[in-house]
């Protein structure tokens, strides 16, 4: 089966990859898409991210202090 690439751009992209690693353009093509694959599936998602940030974070802010009253938070904004 031929491969057919019909955007001008995919196509001189893929031609400037295969002549980079001397190999056929369906090679360079089926590389780059596996390696764009292999990016995506090792991506860990924005929300599992935060859930570590904000878990990292608590257990910060559990080494010490105490919780803010709303006369205390308004204080520290000037809001007596």
């Amino acid at each position: 089966m031929n491969l057919q690439i019909r955007d001008p751009r995919a196509h001189q992209l893929a031609r400037q990859l295969a002549e980079k690693r001397r190999v056929s353009l369906t090679e360079a093509v089926i590389d780059a898409l596996e390696a764009q694959l292999r990016a995506e599936q090792s991506r860990v998602p924005l929300a599992e991210r935060l859930k570590g940030i904000a878990g990292r974070l608590r257990a910060k802010g559990d080494a010490g202090g105490h919780e803010m009253t709303k006369d205390e938070i308004d204080g520290m904004w000037g809001h007596s």
